[in-house]
């Protein structure tokens, strides 16, 4: 494994945009938020930006107060995203780069859990009095590379078998 290698470099700087990017709105609304005293702000009907933070893993599950359990869990997150990073610099399609995206987003998560001992989540989504769970820009970049592997597995390979 070359890591100069051009896909190897754009794997990396895609990793360190998307790491870049939600450290970015974190800092911002930390701040907004810490600066102004504020509980929520509206951005329309659907959408709001309130400021939670989650000591669990994705969506807010697993939120125990116990530190063994908090640690536990870290750790099997570390190795965990360690596990989409070689599968990310390993599988030299296509699908590397919905690994890629995923890393991205768990790395930007992983630092805040040892930063802060919790990730702040801040972006509301609801639609009238239904509330999906709060989150941020680097669960955004996980869900979607989760949701590409699924699509690849349903539609790509199954074309593919229909053809053999």
């Amino acid at each position: 494994m070359r890591l100069f290698n051009s896909k190897y470099v754009i794997k990396l700087i895609t990793i360190l945009l998307i790491f870049l990017f939600d450290r970015l709105t974190k800092i911002k609304v930390l701040n907004l938020f810490e600066n102004n005293q504020l509980e929520e702000i509206y951005i329309s009907n659907f959408l709001n930006i309130y400021l939670i933070w989650n000591k669990g893993i994705a969506f807010g599950l697993l939120n125990f107060d116990d530190r063994l359990v908090y640690n536990l869990t870290t750790v099997v997150i570390a190795v965990v995203s360690l596990i989409i990073l070689f599968l990310a610099l390993r599988i030299k399609d296509y699908k590397g780069y919905f690994f890629t995206v995923i890393f991205g987003g768990a790395i930007g998560n992983f630092y805040d859990r040892i930063s802060f001992r919790a990730v702040p989540d801040f972006i509301d989504f609801h639609i009238n009095n239904y509330h999906w769970f709060i989150f941020n820009v680097a669960d955004i970049f996980v869900t979607l590379g989760v949701i590409c592997l699924i699509l690849d597995e349903l539609f790509v390979k199954k074309k593919v078998n229909e053809k053999n």
